[in-house]
């Protein structure tokens, strides 16, 4: 199934800046994360949005992606990364073959070490441990050397033979007489699988593979900072190395659970504080809760709902060290909805005297304006 444009995951439209690429995501992550939504296709919704989000939160892979969409340009005929398919021909080097009988072609040496593949773990934590910090170990599943042969595929007291079909290069030519002369095609030795070895007596452990699946237990220690979408590298420890070859590395992508009472945005903390109306009318200091422990803060007499407040210092470390966020606090009065009458009655005096006082000088200069628009002046 092809993928999805990310600008449509996100419900976007390519103009979109980073805050509105920002913000989408934040809505999005949080509606259809595992922890929070129970469908049964969240959890790919999900990663989907995370996707698209790693790509469209990075300038560099966002001006590739808006370029060439999902498809890598280094790829086809295009391409000049080592990895293009040119069809019913099997790469470049057929081409060569084809053309110039294959004289001075290179050949890629089978038994040459080469990386192994790289890994990809989704890691899920807190988002106290994503602020701060912490140390844990997972596990894996990924293919390592075979102890029992040591990754040569051969039963122990034997070793691979070199392929007498392909006398090791792991290729066959094929000639073909055409009206044109004789093609010669190059296609990967079908009788060692391109290995330039053959094994009579195989491994009884791996099969005659060389690797075997385990389960690694690794260690993390997760940057405090980290944030959702980002990941961790871990090197060389991805799949083991063929030939030799340095093993891969790991990539630990991190999703953070939503909190219940703190928003995140980059470094900054975002929280709404309920106070009641006396609170707001007549000041007050104030608990706060904060991820670093409750601090005071001083409610100024006569302060409206909506109001922001800012506590420095109070958010999340900079995961590359770039000191600490700051925690922002945006005022919601609150309500009563149920009063005894000793209350009501204490609000109706409240009311009368409210209205037989004169107005402050702010408060009448509001009304005066809002009285000149309804006469058009």
């Amino acid at each position: 199934m092809s993928k999805r444009d990310y600008y449509e995951v996100l419900g976007l439209s390519k103009s979109a800046s980073k805050d509105e690429i920002k913000k989408a995501y934040r809505k999005l992550s949080k509606k259809y994360h595992p922890d929070i939504n129970k469908e049964p296709d969240a959890d790919e919704k999900f990663k989907e949005i995370a996707e698209a989000y790693e790509v469209l939160s990075d300038d560099q892979k966002k001006a590739h992606y808006d370029q060439f969409g999902h498809t890598d340009p280094n790829q086809g005929f295009g391409g000049f990364g080592g990895g293009s398919d040119f069809g019913g021909f099997g790469g470049f080097e057929d081409i060569f073959n084809t053309f110039f009988g294959g004289g001075g072609s290179r050949r890629r040496d089978p038994n040459a070490p080469r990386q192994g593949a790289d890994l990809q773990y989704t890691m899920t934590v807190d988002f106290e441990e994503a602020a701060f910090g912490k140390e844990t170990d997972i596990e894996i599943p990924r293919e390592e050397t075979c102890e029992t042969c040591h990754g040569t595929g051969a039963k122990p007291g034997t070793k691979p033979e070199t392929c007498k079909h392909c006398n090791g290069s792991g290729q066959v030519s094929v000639e073909q007489n055409t009206p044109f002369g004789k093609i010669v095609n190059r296609r990967t030795c079908h009788y060692c699988n391109g290995t330039g070895k053959e094994i009579k007596q195989k491994c009884s452990t791996c099969g005659g593979n060389g690797k075997v699946k385990k389960r690694k237990k690794i260690h993390v220690k997760i940057p405090a900072g980290i944030d959702d979408g980002q990941q961790l590298r871990m090197a060389g420890q991805g799949e083991g190395g063929i030939n030799g070859g340095p093993a891969g590395d790991l990539y630990i992508v991190f999703h953070i659970r939503p909190h219940e009472f703190f928003e995140r945005d980059g470094d900054d903390i975002y929280c709404e504080m309920p106070i009641t109306f006396v609170q707001a009318s007549l000041g007050d200091e104030i608990e706060v809760p904060t991820l670093h422990g409750k601090v005071k803060l001083k409610i100024p007499a006569g302060t409206q709902t909506g109001i922001k407040f800012r506590l420095r210092g109070k958010g999340v470390p900079n995961v590359r060290g770039y000191g600490v966020g700051d925690q922002h606090i945006q005022i919601r009065i609150i309500t009563p909805t149920k009063l005894s009458e000793k209350q009501k009655q204490l609000l109706r005096e409240f009311a009368e005297v409210s209205g037989k006082t004169p107005l402050g000088e702010q408060e009448e200069s509001f009304f005066s304006k809002v009285k000149r628009a309804f006469k058009g002046e």
